[in-house]
Parts: C-alpha cells; sequence; structure tokens
C-alpha cells in the first residue's frame, strides 16, 4: 500500500498525513537469506576488526573502543533519523554494533579483570531483562513491529547485548572451556540448524525463533572470526585480522550495493495499530 495514496486536499494536512504515513514504513529488513548472510558476516567483522584496529594498527582498547563508539552513534542517529528501512545505513549501523558489542566485552575482560563466564552471564540477563522490558511495553517482539521510536530503541538495545553476550560466549567456549574455534563454530552451526528443523519442519514460534537463531549467529561468527584470523598455533588458519576483516567488508559491501538496486528485502508494510 502506498502511504501517499490518500493526501488530503489542505495542504497542512496532507503534509502531516505524509509525515505519518513515513513514520509508519518499517525500519527493517525483511528476513531473507541474504538478511543471514550479511549479519553472520558482520558479526565476524565485528570479532576481527576490533582486533585489527586495537592490536594491528595499535590503537588500543581505550582508543578503538572511544572512536567506534562515536562512529556508531553518529550511525545510529541516521538510523533513528531515516524514515524507513534503507540498506546501506542499517547495515552499516549493524557492522559498528558488532564492533563496539566486541569492544564492551573486551573492556569487561581485559581492562577490568572480569571472567568470561560472569560477562555471558551478565550480558546474557541484560539481554533477557531488554526483552522483558520490551513485551511488557510493546506487548510483541516482532521485528516486523519495528514502526515506532521506542521499539526501535528496544530493538537495537537488544542487538548490543546479543553482540556483546555472543562475544563472551563464544570466547568462553572456545578458550575458556579449550574446544577450540573451529569446533565452538560448529557447535553453534548445528544449534542453529536445530532451531531452523524446529522452525520449518515442528513450526516452531517464528519470534522465538527468530531471537534465537540470531543470538546464536553471533557466538558463531565471532568463533568463526577468530578461527580464520587466529595463527596456526593458536588453532586458526591465519589469515590474519586484516585479511579477513577485508574480504567479508567487501562481500558486506557487495550485498548491501545489490539489496539497494534490487529492493527485495525491503518491508513496506504500515502498522495496522499502536
Amino acid at each position: 500500500m502506498n502511504p501517499l495514496a490518500k493526501i488530503p486536499s489542505n495542504s497542512n494536512e496532507a503534509l502531516a498525513s505524509h509525515s505519518r504515513g513515513q513514520q509508519m514504513l518499517s525500519k527493517v529488513p525483511e528476513v531473507t537469506i541474504y538478511f543471514w548472510i550479511i549479519k553472520i558476516m558482520a558479526t565476524t567483522v565485528g570479532e576481527t576488526a576490533a582486533d585489527f584496529l586495537n592490536f594491528n594498527l595499535h590503537w588500543g582498547l581505550t582508543n578503538t573502543t572511544f572512536i567506534m563508539a562515536v562512529l556508531f552513534l553518529i550511525t545510529l542517529f541516521f538510523q533513528f533519523r531515516a524514515k524507513k528501512y534503507v540498506p546501506g545505513i542499517y547495515w552499516l549501523t549493524v557492522v559498528l554494533i558488532s564492533v563496539v558489542g566486541t569492544l564492551v566485552t573486551d573492556n569487561l575482560v581485559d581492562n577490568y579483570g572480569v571472567a568470561l563466564m560472569t560477562t555471558t552471564i551478565i550480558f546474557g540477563l541484560a539481554m533477557l531483562a531488554t526483552f522483558a522490558a520490551w513485551y511488557a511495553s510493546e506487548k510483541t517482539l516482532s521485528i516486523h513491529s519495528i514502526y515506532t521510536t521506542k521499539r526501535e530503541a528496544f530493538y537495537w538495545l537488544a542487538i548490543l547485548f546479543t553482540f556483546a553476550l555472543g562475544t563472551a560466549a563464544g570466547d568462553f567456549i572456545a578458550e575458556g572451556l579449550n574446544l577450540g574455534y573451529l569446533n565452538s563454530a560448529l557447535m553453534f552451526a548445528a544449534i542453529i540448524g536445530v532451531v531452523t528443523i524446529a522452525y520449518y519442519v515442528f513450526k516452531m514460534n517464528a519470534v522465538l525463533a527468530f531471537w534465537i537463531a540470531y543470538i546464536l549467529t553471533r557466538p558463531f561468527g565471532a568463533s568463526l572470526g577468530d578461527y580464520l584470523s587466529q595463527s596456526r598455533h593458536a588453532g586458526g588458519l591465519g589469515l590474519g585480522t586484516m585479511g579477513t576483516s577485508a574480504i567479508f567488508l567487501v562481500v558486506i559491501l557487495v550485498m548491501v550495493i545489490y539489496l539497494t538496486k534490487t529492493k527485495i528485502d525491503e518491508n513496506s508494510r504500515l502498522r495496522s495499530e499502536d
């Protein structure tokens, strides 16, 4: 439905109606295969880019955190200002929040000595509290209901905690429990596969399935990023943080350009009620 289809003849009423129509457009993409591919790559970049800026460029953890947080907040500002889903802005926000989420966990672990298991529990509880507050306020956790500023704020806060949790959980299992990067990635991939089967075969609730998969793709991406970038001596493939980040960023860029041109993941539904 075109929100401009029934604009009143009065110019002031027309302007108000136009504004309301724009605000009703969904702010997130349709959940397609492209969504999951870019999301997993963004989570991997979050892990490798944070390490590259921190260690390879010698920015240090504090400087890296400050710079990336500022860039993220600037991008998030434009995301909130947008009246509909814009692939370039949305996915840049996801990439940056992935990096920031990684840095939040790294700061707690490296600068303040908080154990990985403790950070996993903290961010797990924070994420659950965000979902509880979101549902109590809006009565839904569906990403297809992101039509208001409040819902979008809950959405991005939840995503921040999923990224921080994923980094902590991925590192805890791979390093703390000595499972290794590859085995950790395979384990999380297997669990995601189980959720996928539960959704398509056993009709698992769509919203629940989405968020479980979304949460699990973060530790999967973090473990995959470490496996690709770390040295062979450390149990990785030795591609390096710069090489891994560059490859994934180029693929993300190509896919976002494709989505921008084709608009195949554009969600043009209007909210029916609020």
